[in-house]
């Protein structure tokens, strides 16, 4: 098993045992992730023909609450978010949180690659733009669980920009219970047009 993807599970079990909850069954999570590989792949390392991004790679703290804002119709409940609108029916699989749980822990035990690189950009320019996102992202993009700021490292480039468009266009970010989405909305905003996205994300790029 890839050595990061092991630390991360190691990790997400023992968060779920110190927190008194029951501990995943990755079994019952690679059965539950048949119907998330027809649109992520597999691997979990996604698909843009399917406008699924790629979740192998990201933290399980961060996959499971997006899979339960889905859940909850906090993301993809906003009028005109095709994209995140996809994932209600399939939320119906994941019958509660036991069962997110275990999915999760089974995508933590795949293998980590960084996904192809997509978009292009002036990388100098968005470094500087990228200042203002390390803050919570991390310097190089790792990621910081304090900070509510998931990894960008090695992620869908294509999915970054799509979802600070997102942030942007009040797509993502807006339900009131959207806590974290909610801070995101003023950092997005702090790129001003659709190119200082792609300079930010060409920067992201670098950080592999």
């Amino acid at each position: 098993m890839h050595r990061v993807s092991w630390m991360r599970l190691v990790l997400f079990v023992f968060v779920a045992h110190t927190t008194g909850a029951k501990a995943a069954d990755v079994a019952a999570g690679k059965a539950a992730f048949a119907v998330c590989a027809a649109c992520h792949g597999q691997d979990a390392l996604g698909n843009a023909a399917m406008n699924a991004p790629k979740t192998a790679g990201l933290e399980p703290w961060y996959v499971t609450r997006q899979l339960k804002a889905f859940k909850a119709g906090i993301r993809g409940s906003a009028s005109g978010d095709m994209f995140g609108a996809q994932m209600k029916p399939i939320m119906a699989s994941l019958a509660n949180d036991a069962a997110i749980d275990n999915v999760v822990a089974y995508i933590a035990t795949l293998p980590d690659k960084p996904a192809p690189i997509t978009i292009q950009g002036d990388a100098v320019k968005g470094k500087v733009a990228y200042a203002l996102c390390a803050s919570c992202h991390g310097g190089k993009g790792e990621g910081n669980v304090q900070l509510n700021g998931p990894r960008l490292a090695g992620q869908d480039d294509w999915y970054i920009v799509r979802q600070l468009d997102a942030f942007k266009k009040g797509l993502r970010g807006t339900h009131p219970q959207d806590t974290y989405g909610v801070q995101m909305k003023p950092m997005a905003a702090t790129l001003a047009t659709d190119q200082s996205v792609k300079d930010v994300v060409a920067y992201i790029n670098t950080l592999r």
